[in-house]
């Protein structure tokens, strides 16, 4: 699947702009496929995204679980690792993965917000 490279450019300048040096990854991805869009040099992508997005396709059926929730509306995930983050933000339809390293919320929270509105087209 490719992007727009306009899009993919917005989404990796986003997320430079808001986490720097600390961004590890970039993966853009719906119900179906995937591509991965940005990984930092240093790195080595593992023996099976399939697997790993596999995985974070989960939050479109999380997000639809949660929608009666007293919590509000569903927003995004924050994974926590050993060496790192992983921020997922989804649509209706699409969604991206950063992984990143060590971050404070408010770091989390404005590369949040800058994701969604480039997934809403604004």
């Amino acid at each position: 699947m490719a992007l727009p490279d306009e899009t993919t450019d917005e989404l990796l300048s986003a997320c430079r702009t808001t986490v720097g040096d600390e961004l590890r990854s970039l993966t853009y991805f719906t119900p179906e496929e995937y591509d991965h869009l940005y990984l930092r040099e240093d790195l080595e992508r593992g023996d099976d995204p399939e697997a790993f997005v596999e995985n974070e396709r989960q939050g479109f059926s999380s997000q639809r679980t949660y929608e009666w929730s007293e919590l509000g509306d569903y927003e995004y995930t924050i994974r926590v690792f050993e060496f790192g983050h992983l921020v997922r933000v989804i649509g209706d339809e699409e969604g991206v993965y950063v992984t990143t390293g060590d971050l404070t919320m408010d770091r989390f929270g404005e590369l949040v917000e800058a994701v969604q509105s480039i997934l809403r087209g604004e």
